[in-house]
């Protein structure tokens, strides 16, 4: 068990979130698990071990930024639900 520990009372408040009586013995021997957990990880000899952000390596897999053509007007308004004179109508969302 760890040394740990953390109201979940607490953390329900800060997090604006209501729990009964039932729900909050679970949650809180869960919490009390989880902390335990991060206290057994204190105890793991990682000399020599560089730190990594990543379990595995990530590649930047960004495509190379190219121009391309865009759409026509043509194309974009019959793609339209509504047009006029060459523009997209689009309904009216101010009131005066």
């Amino acid at each position: 068990m760890s040394n740990a520990h953390m109201d979940v009372r607490y953390v329900a408040n800060l997090a604006r979130i209501e729990l009964n009586d039932q729900e909050c013995d679970t949650f809180q021997g869960q919490l009390d698990a989880i902390l335990g957990y991060i206290e057994a990880l204190k105890d793991v000899d990682v000399e020599g071990i560089e730190p990594t952000a990543h379990a595995s390596p990530v590649f930047d897999r960004l495509r190379e930024d190219l121009s391309r053509p865009g759409l026509g007007q043509a194309d974009l308004l019959r793609n339209a639900p509504e047009s006029a004179l060459g523009q997209i109508r689009v309904p009216k969302v101010v009131d005066p």
